[in-house]
């Protein structure tokens, strides 16, 4: 078979595995979180009127949904690759996607951001800490922060990576600025994910379009490994979609949200593709600028420019249905990324 036709059908089979696994345990994880009574606390009426009125009937509904992404993609990669190791020949060994310079990375971003958010998401539900319990915006934007600065130290001194390509313009070797511009980008990213993460299926779709456009990126660029790592993501986001669209039976989490939004940033540097990440995945753009304009004008004016933030709170308050705006999202979402994708092909091949 022609290497690249192998690797298309990697993917393919890669996608499909990982959603099957998903979906197969996911039923244990919410009779686990169930019987625990891991819910969702809803946030005070004092404190956001607005989005307690509008949320508080989904209060109890379980949380830290996105384990069922992460955990599968760990332990699918962990079997392929001890697959891999001992029997290179057979199909399952030959799926392994684990490498040092495209995988290790992101997939160990993605494991310690979760654990991060899974400690966020049980505060929450106990109530531990301000707001009605969990980390303060600032405690996040923190940890964002410390596994970003791990993140820039890996790629300055282990890929030995300084390179920041502008489409249309040319590579640029930036030297140490590149560890702010990573920080940067991760930190954003992270934040604008986590915001996103706030109607049923609102975070997983735009997601799921957002990874499966670095996919076709990755594989355009040869990157077949970081390519195979995206497709087992989709297919777990998938099987996560399943049991999250209106009305959801459980919610993502910051479990979920933190730790994919980490992961997309890494996937995004790692195919020097950063500078089109926020068409690609422009909805998280949305979320996070109108967040920051309700903060900075409540701080500054007194006043507020949503209803509620961010903007999917807004359009809830203005009376469209759930459904109707994660759907418009989801369109949002997919033009978005198909731009993205099309300008880095465009780029690639000197078009």
């Amino acid at each position: 078979m022609v290497p690249e036709a192998f690797e298309i059908v990697r993917i393919l089979l890669l996608t499909s595995v990982s959603f099957l696994a998903a979906f197969a345990w996911t039923p244990l994880l919410l009779r686990f979180l169930q019987t625990r009574k891991l819910g969702k606390r809803i946030r005070d009426s004092s404190q956001a009127p607005v989005f307690s009125s509008l949320h508080a009937k989904k209060s109890g509904t379980p949380t830290m949904g996105g384990v069922v992404v992460w955990a599968t993609v760990l332990v699918l990669t962990l079997l392929l690759a001890i697959v891999g190791a001992w029997f290179p020949d057979l199909l399952g060994g030959r799926l392994n996607f684990l490498s040092r310079s495209q995988t290790l990375l992101p997939l160990g971003v993605l494991v310690a951001s979760a654990l991060v958010g899974l400690v966020d998401d049980y505060l929450n539900i106990r109530g531990v800490g301000p707001n009605g319990g969990g980390l303060r915006v600032r405690h996040r934007l923190m940890v964002y922060t410390a596994i970003a600065i791990i993140g820039a130290w890996w790629f300055a001194f282990k890929l030995d990576w300084d390179l920041l390509h502008v489409p249309f313009v040319g590579n640029f070797n930036i030297g140490w600025w590149y560890i702010p511009f990573f920080i940067m980008t991760i930190v954003a990213t992270s934040f604008s994910v986590n915001e996103t993460d706030g109607l049923d299926g609102l975070a997983g779709g735009t997601l799921l379009t957002s990874f499966g456009a670095f996919a076709v990126i990755a594989f355009a660029q040869g990157k077949y490994d970081l390519a195979a790592l995206c497709a087992a993501i989709l297919g777990a986001l998938l099987a996560f979609l399943w049991f999250n669209i209106h009305p959801a039976r459980f919610m993502m989490g910051d479990t979920g949200a933190m730790s994919l939004g980490v992961t997309l940033g890494v996937v995004a540097l790692l195919t020097n593709s950063a500078l089109l990440l926020p068409l690609i995945g422009f909805p998280f753009v949305l979320e996070s600028v109108s967040v920051l304009l309700q903060l900075t004008s409540k701080h500054v004016w007194k006043r507020k420019v949503f209803l509620s933030a961010p903007i999917h709170h807004h359009l809830e308050a203005k009376g469209w249905p759930e459904p109707q705006i994660v759907m418009r999202f989801w369109v949002i979402s997919m033009v978005s990324a198909s731009l993205g994708v099309a300008v880095a092909l465009l780029d690639a091949f000197g078009a």
